[in-house]
């Protein structure tokens, strides 16, 4: 045998190339401590972004700024959220206020980035609150993490049930913020219904999606967002909607979270409809949803 041909280097397929990547980034993950393994999770799910969607204070104008104080069990010091107010003009003709929606948004854009699809579930006749998660916009710039989301989202909640007591208040969640509005209205015994848009069942299952999603990476993910354990404890009525063209989050993912939900349900697949645009494109089925499920707009 030629020498040059008994040091040649082995083949590698791309399968054994992403092993071998996996372990080094394990092993650094290990070495380095779970503490840094977690924050680099929180930084790849949430992706908290300095900047705003560059349209959105414009898109914004007109709504108020809301600020919404508690003390965090999570952190044992006080916490002060950001949020957006839009409010409807008026009661209806018969003295009964208008339906409250708290909007839970999706990763990397603050709150200002989620104006538009405000401003249209507005369209539909809710008041609508948006809020900024721990970590986002003005809210604060500390890293944010799955419990902490969770409680600014129920402590949100807490402050709308008081400054709304007589509405039926909704809760909206959009993409990572499905997964967060499904744990909350799971706690929650007072939402009058669940409408989720983009969702998914949980982040181990949209990772298994993805190109090496064979990779065994699942035991290591602690920023589970695990909707499908809890989509069957939520006590209200369920409205999920995915745009058919998602190539973000399949489509397929949110068609399973509605199957395991108990509820009285609906759901809407919106065609032609990514990740982005569904809920601009489905404003008639939007409609047509919102009046059959829960007799909102009829």
């Amino acid at each position: 045998m030629p020498f040059a041909a008994r040091f040649r280097t082995p083949h590698l397929s791309p399968r054994r190339i992403a092993f071998g990547l996996l372990a080094v980034l394990l092993s650094l993950g290990i070495f380095a401590g779970c503490g840094t393994l977690d924050s680099q999770q929180r930084r790849w799910i949430f992706q908290p972004a300095a900047e705003t969607w560059w349209a959105g204070e414009e898109v914004a104008l007109g709504m108020e700024p809301v600020w919404i104080e508690f003390e965090s069990g999570e952190t044992g010091r006080p916490a002060k959220l950001h949020g957006l107010w839009h409010a409807q003009p008026q009661a209806d003709t018969a003295g009964k206020p208008a339906p409250v929606l708290l909007y839970l948004h999706g990763a990397r854009w603050d709150v200002m980035g989620s104006a538009s699809r405000v401003r249209r579930m507005h369209k539909l006749g809710f008041s609508v609150l948006a809020i900024d998660y721990r970590g986002f916009g003005q809210t604060s710039s500390e890293l944010p993490s799955e419990a902490m989301a969770y409680e600014d989202a129920r402590a949100a909640w807490k402050w709308l049930a008081g400054q709304h007591p007589q509405a039926e208040r909704f809760i909206f969640g959009h993409s990572l913020g499905a997964a967060i509005a499904v744990d909350l209205a799971a706690h929650a015994d007072d939402e009058a219904g669940l409408i989720v848009e983009g969702s998914f069942t949980s982040i181990r299952d949209v990772v298994a999606g993805m190109r090496w999603g064979w990779l065994p990476v699942g035991p290591f993910i602690s920023q589970r967002f695990d909707a499908r354990s809890k989509i069957a404890r939520i006590g209200s009525k369920l409205l999920v909607v995915h745009g058919s063209n998602d190539r973000l989050i399949p489509w397929t993912l949110g068609q399973t979270l509605f199957e395991l939900a108990t509820t009285p349900k609906r759901w809407v697949l919106v065609e032609g409809g990514s990740h982005h645009n569904t809920n601009s494109l489905g404003q008639d089925a939007y409609r047509s949803a919102l009046s059959e499920l829960f007799g909102l707009g009829s």
